[in-house]
């Protein structure tokens, strides 16, 4: 890291401290008012002390605005209205996700009665029909509190962290319309995308490619789900910077064949990449990745050097400005974590398989994967209370494929347009492409020891990691 880039590094990382740590108690503008005068001081000093000056000041900035952002979203004027039935006008801000007993989705309340309110809710349906994502729907609901801690799951914390404070029980509901402005038109760029990237599929094979291109899940039956997640292949369900590459170079390399600037290409480039964000949605790895690709083209546009670790320090304030509960959740800390471990670990280890049999693509997948692994094995134990341990073995079977069904889905959008029955050839090649994937998550989820969910079994694993190192070290290297 050069020394000229270490006060944006500084200044974001210090922002992102701030805005978490207004999740252990709320300040306000006193705060900022107070490190401005030794910001002051520090600037009449010498260069470290301005450094530090920048530091405390983005602490305080984060801090303060981090503390208005969650007082936003702890305030509930639909709290006094527990235990109340009621019409009410809402809008679907989540695809519905079907379970055992109800379906589920997120939306707005906007009216209750004749009271106006605009508050987001969790919707429970009865099983059956679902209203699609934004839809504006005329319902009756029963509001009441979210559930609290059970079986290791506390949904009114995890609801609380999105801003969600009540449920809405609906009993009947009808669509009366669908929303507008930027939310509509991110639905509509949702529903053309679905419909263009599978054309002609339906069953598990479209589900997967939904996962894998939208990060949407809901479709897939319970049992592949479970398979995903114990093979270790879960997070390629969740979309990644992978995904925003593909996009923006299909973009660049479209505008070359087309003989068009470099110029137009990058802006066609950042366009595609806001309108991907938009279709698939917020979630914490669309947000990184989407900022540091729109940062890649930016770069280039303005001619200064891409700096990975900037784009990802502004991936997580960009976060955590918008709701710094995000600290807390699973895919933000994963999504990260990640990250770092491909940037910090992977290297060295891709570095210290050099001089095996494998080829270098598959030292390069070993790398990522035992990087990622190690980073984020605490989080998946702790937030889950599982641990995949064939995650290895599962991703040096199924990434090879992954930029070829990406670049398939990505390539059966635009055909889409152009010609309907070549787009839904190319779509029927994907699906065999996708079924392999699916095929690899079955097989190795299948295989003996493919994932520990207890502590004896973990302690289990930590002795053979041990013993292992042990063995590595004592290893004669002549």
């Amino acid at each position: 890291m050069s020394r000229r880039l270490a006060p944006a590094h500084v200044a974001v990382g210090s922002l992102c401290l701030g805005l978490a740590a207004a999740n252990l108690g709320r300040e306000r503008a006193l705060s900022i008012v107070a490190t401005l005068g030794l910001v002051a001081a520090c600037a009449l000093a010498s260069p470290e002390s301005r450094l530090v000056g920048i530091a405390l000041l983005a602490v305080a900035v984060g801090w303060s605005w981090g503390s208005a952002r969650l007082d936003t979203l702890d305030r509930s004027p639909l709290s006094s209205l527990v235990g109340r039935a009621g019409r009410t006008t809402i809008v679907v801000t989540s695809q519905p996700r079907a379970g055992r007993f109800d379906i589920r989705a997120t939306g707005v309340l906007q009216r209750f009665e004749s009271r106006s309110i605009h508050e987001p809710v969790q919707l429970e349906l009865p099983l059956g029909r679902s209203p699609p994502q934004g839809a504006v729907l005329d319902a009756l609901v029963v509001v009441k509190e979210p559930r609290g801690p059970s079986n290791g799951f506390d949904e009114r914390t995890w609801l609380r962290r999105h801003g969600i404070h009540v449920v809405a029980r609906v009993d009947s509901w009808r669509v009366i319309g669908r929303r507008g402005g930027l939310g509509g038109f991110a639905d509509g760029l949702r529903r053309r995308f679905a419909r263009a990237i599978a054309p002609g599929l339906a069953g598990e094979r479209r589900a997967v490619l939904e996962g894998i291109v939208l990060g949407d899940d809901s479709a897939l039956s319970d049992g592949v789900r479970r398979d995903f997640r114990v093979s270790g292949l879960y997070h390629i369900l969740a979309v990644s910077g992978q995904n925003v590459v593909l996009v923006a170079a299909g973009v660049l390399v479209l505008a070359w064949l087309l003989g068009v600037s470099r110029v137009a290409g990058e802006l066609g480039a950042l366009t595609a990449i806001a309108g991907y964000v938009l279709a698939v949605g917020p979630q914490p790895s669309v947000i990184r990745a989407g900022v540091a690709g729109a940062l890649a083209s930016l770069a280039w546009l303005t001619g200064r050097l891409r700096d990975v670790w900037q784009a990802l320090l502004l991936g997580a304030a960009v976060l955590l400005a918008w709701n710094p509960y995000v600290v807390f959740d699973a895919g933000f800390q994963l999504s990260f974590a990640a990250v770092v471990a491909i940037f910090t670990l992977a290297p060295r280890l891709s570095a210290s398989l050099e001089y095996t049999p494998l080829p270098r693509q598959v030292r390069l997948v070993v790398a990522v994967t035992l990087a990622c692994s190690f980073f984020t094995a605490p989080i998946v134990w702790l937030q889950f209370g599982y641990l995949p341990l064939l995650g290895v073995v599962a991703n040096v079977l199924a990434e090879p494929a992954m930029p070829l069904l990406l670049g398939l889905a990505f390539s059966t959008a635009g055909l889409d347009i152009v010609s309907p029955s070549a787009a839904a050839a190319l779509a029927g090649l994907n699906g065999w492409v996708a079924s392999y994937i699916t095929f690899c998550a079955h097989v190795v989820a299948a295989l003996p020891l493919a994932q520990v969910s207890t502590a004896r079994g973990l302690a289990g694993v930590l002795g053979a990691l041990l013993a292992a190192a042990y063995a590595w070290r004592r290893w004669p290297t002549t």
